[in-house]
Order: C-alpha cells, then sequence, then structure tokens
C-alpha cells in the first residue's frame, strides 16, 4: 500500500475513534489580541470620555469586552516633561489590567523619553558613565528591581520586552546615529537586561516571556542575525513593528517573514505594533495627525470598515503564519486640552477606536479583537534513532518553513529531535530528515518507503494537537493529543 493512502486510513481511524477529540485549535496555544494602553491614564486625567452606544464606560473595561487579552505599556526611566508613563504610572496601569485578567506586556524604552528605530538615547541619569561594565551593571539593575517590585506587588508581567524597536544602537548619546552598531557593545548591553529579567523571573511564580522588538518587517531578519552572531540568543519572542507608512511589505509578505522569522530562529512571533487611519480628517488642534494617505494600502480605504477589514486580514495572516498574536496601538489615544511635546490634543485620533465626530464613540475597528478567526494547530515532528549512537546534530527540510531549499539543523534532546510547529488545519506538507548535507536521497533519514521519487513525505494536518513520530526504520505516525 503506497504510504499516503495509509496515513489517511490512520487519521481517518484515530479521529473514529476518538470523537471526543474535535476541540477548538486554539485552546493548545493561547494567542494574543492585544491593545496598546500607555496613553489611557493621561487621557483620563485630561478629561477624555469613551462611549458604547451613547454611554460613558471605563476604557479598559470597554477592551475586556470586545475581546482583548494583552495590554502593553511603555515604561520610561525618569521623564523631567510628563507625569505618564513613569513606574507609579505603569502599576496603575497594570493593576487595571489585573483587575480584568488580562495579561500584560512591559516595554521597557530604557530612556527618559520615545525610543525607535532613530533614537536611543541613554537616560540622564547613566549619561555620563564612561564603563561600559558600569552601564551594564546599572542596566542590569534598573531592569531587575523594577520586576522586583511588580513581582512584590503581584504584578509580573506575562511578557517583559528589553527595549523598543531597538533597530539602531540602544543607550547612546542624543547626537549619534547608532549606525553602524557596535555589536560588541550593544549585546553585552541587551544580555545584561536579558539576564535580570531571568534571574528575577525564576523567583516569580510564573517568568514572564522576554521579547526583542524591532521595527518594520524589512529590518528585523538582517538585525537579528547580527545580534546571534553577536551572542544575543536568549529571549522567547520577536516582537515586530508593522505600520504601511514606513514598510515596502503588503499584509501577504509581512506574513511570509513571519512565517520565516520562526523557523531561522526558532521563536515566537508577533506584531507589537500596528495601526490603520479610520479617517484622513482630524481635530483642530497643533498636535497634527501622523497617520496619512501614504499609510494607506490598496482596498483598505481610510474608512470605520476599512480600518477593521485591515486589521482583521492582517491578524487572520498573522495566526495563519503561526504568529503568537498582534498588538494594536494606541487605540485610545483620542484628543483632549492636554499636550504632547509637540502640540495640543492627539496625533492618533484619526487611527484610534473611538469616533471624534460623535463624542469618541465607538468604531467598529475594535471588533478585529473578537473576530472569529481561523488558528493554526500545533504540530511537534519527532525523529528518532533506533538501535544506533545519536549524531550530534541532523537536517530537517520542509515546505512549509518558508525558507526555501535551506535546512534547520536540529540537535538531540532526550534521545530525539524535536521540531515544534503551528500549522493550519488541513496543509498538506512535505519534508524529510537527513543525515547530512546536501540532502539528497542518499543522505535522508526516513526510509525510502515513506516518501515519494524526491524522498520526502506528505503529511495532511489533521485539525487538533498532532504528534508525528519517525525514526530510522519507521515511516511517521501520528498521535492526536486528548
Amino acid at each position: 500500500m503506497k504510504f499516503r493512502a495509509w496515513l489517511i486510513i490512520l487519521i481517518a481511524f484515530l479521529l473514529t475513534i476518538t470523537p471526543a477529540l474535535a476541540q477548538d485549535s486554539a485552546e493548545s496555544t493561547h494567542f494574543y489580541h492585544g491593545v496598546d494602553l500607555s496613553y489611557v491614564n493621561e487621557m483620563d486625567d485630561c478629561g477624555a470620555g469613551y462611549h458604547v452606544d451613547g454611554a460613558p464606560r471605563d476604557p479598559y473595561q470597554i477592551f475586556y469586552d470586545y475581546g482583548a487579552n494583552l495590554v502593553r505599556l511603555r515604561l520610561w526611566y525618569t521623564p523631567d516633561w510628563t507625569e505618564y508613563s513613569t513606574l507609579d504610572d505603569v502599576i496603575r496601569s497594570m493593576q487595571r489590567a489585573e483587575d480584568l485578567g488580562m495579561d500584560v506586556l512591559l516595554d521597557f524604552h530604557y530612556s527618559d523619553t520615545w525610543a525607535d528605530p532613530s533614537k536611543q538615547i541613554i537616560p540622564a541619569a547613566w549619561a555620563n558613565i564612561d564603563d561600559l561594565d558600569e552601564l551594564g551593571d546599572a542596566l542590569y539593575q534598573y531592569t531587575y528591581d523594577v520586576l522586583a517590585q511588580l513581582n512584590t506587588l503581584g504584578l509580573m508581567p506575562e511578557m517583559v520586552q528589553v527595549g523598543n524597536e531597538i533597530n539602531s544602537e540602544i543607550l547612546r548619546d542624543e547626537n549619534t546615529s547608532g549606525y553602524p552598531i557596535n555589536w560588541e557593545r550593544n549585546a553585552f548591553l541587551i544580555n545584561q537586561a536579558i539576564q535580570a529579567v531571568r534571574d528575577i523571573g525564576a523567583q516569580a511564580e510564573e517568568p514572564p516571556r522576554l521579547m526583542l522588538h524591532v521595527a518594520q518587517p524589512e529590518s528585523v531578519e538582517g538585525w537579528l542575525s547580527a545580534a546571534k552572531d553577536a551572542g544575543v540568543t536568549d529571549y522567547d519572542i520577536i516582537g515586530i513593528s508593522y505600520y504601511p507608512g514606513w514598510s515596502d511589505h503588503s499584509i501577504k509578505t509581512a506574513g511570509n517573514i513571519i512565517n520565516r522569522l520562526r523557523y531561522q530562529f526558532n521563536k515566537d512571533v508577533m506584531i507589537v505594533e500596528t495601526a490603520y487611519p479610520w479617517t484622513l480628517d482630524g481635530v483642530p488642534e497643533s498636535a497634527s495627525n501622523i497617520l496619512g494617505d501614504d499609510f494607506l494600502l490598496e482596498d483598505y480605504p481610510a474608512s470605520p470598515d476599512g480600518q477593521r477589514q485591515f486589521l482583521t486580514d492582517l491578524a487572520q495572516t498573522v495566526f495563519t503564519n503561526g504568529g503568537l498574536g498582534i498588538i494594536y496601538w494606541e487605540p485610545a489615544w483620542v484628543s483632549t486640552p492636554c499636550r504632547t511635546l509637540w502640540g495640543q490634543g492627539s496625533h492618533w485620533e484619526n487611527a484610534t477606536f473611538f469616533d471624534f465626530n460623535h463624542d469618541n464613540e465607538i468604531l467598529p475597528g475594535i471588533e478585529f479583537l473578537r473576530h472569529d478567526y481561523t488558528y493554526p494547530v500545533d504540530v511537534t515532528l519527532t525523529y528518532r534513532f533506533e538501535g544506533q549512537d545519536l549524531p550530534d546534530q541532523i537536517y530537517f527540510w520542509g515546505d512549509f518553513t518558508g525558507l526555501g531549499r535551506r535546512t534547520l539543523v536540529l540537535s538531540p534532546t532526550d534521545g530525539e529531535y524535536q521540531l515544534h510547529v503551528r500549522l493550519m488545519a488541513g496543509t498538506e506538507i512535505r519534508y524529510q530528515f537527513y543525515a547530512a548535507l546536501p540532502a539528497s536521497l542518499e543522505t535522508a533519514l526516513l526510509p525510502p518507503a515513506c516518501g515519494d521519487g524526491e524522498g520526502r513525505v506528505s503529511v495532511s494536518i489533521p485539525d487538533d494537537t498532532v504528534s508525528i513520530y519517525q525514526t530510522n526504520t519507521t515511516c511517521p505516525s501520528l498521535s492526536i493529543s486528548l
């Protein structure tokens, strides 16, 4: 019997004898529908009102009711120009999220002001530290102390990002470009922050997952490769900012990059900043809007429905490509009498989820948070040698990695080689394990009877979490998790 026919029979058999296994695939992985609410405390204090069907509502409650399960919050070091995004303000925000049961992503900016791809200004308190070891110690202790205080308060965040949009070199003087990056210095400082998160996380009931955040899809792979070469490897999640006006990528190609990054670096991937305008108009004020017609994509007009469709399509693309989630920035930064560094009012009211023409009534864009998405299932591919010593590494090729014909290197753990993937149900994958490169029929590890003319095995992904097990003497077998 051909292997493919045998496999179809096996899957049908498993599903027939275990009908209770038909479950929501999202249950096995926690997918995030998030919002950055760093401005909300300030907006509340500035007199902003948020309305649903004409009735005033607490903004945190609104986002929770519409399906948000993650709140992102920025933290500046010691800003002298605002009372917000300080540690006290973050604690206030985290308690609001905690009271509703929403997870938190804490965003260390490591600056007294906005940190972004071109601006990573060292806090004034550290500006005169010339010794790198001393600066690294200060960075470590600050990160550790912040998280230790949050842990004492029962507010340890579920995720921590060490730096915000760290495309250029971090903790540098204001009048420097940050390019080319001095990777010996940059990696040392990033690793100091990472170590602080790991050390205090070990004392927490639930240690936070750690994120590195780089702006715009086209910049991420090169930055991460350089970071890896410099020794920055101990992190869990790749965070990406994706704004169409600052990127050449479509939704589809951004999804392709998410898929490729997952396999190339063996990390989860999230869109941690995105936004889209629901209008190109604004409130008459000195703070002009940032998002204009150069931020529009074809098929997504600057309208309430266009904003919602952009976000729904982007979120589905993230999930389809195995991404962990998406966070909208900043849906509640509405216009008030308060000021920014650059003017009175909001620079973002045309990209919020509230209609400034109708007393900040809720807009359809927020509905992306509770859209009925199709989620991928978790798949574990396991290879084991029978009756022989384990090589230090083997190689894996799969047509679902987005890496073309490039192979992944797998090292053994507990006598097995494993690859954990996230794929849409019904996807047919082709793959093979290899003893050496170049990959060929001669170096293929799965028996010839299991594969096609190129030695690749074909498997159709079922509707539930599945483990696919194979050895050097047996073809793949599937086990669907209860």
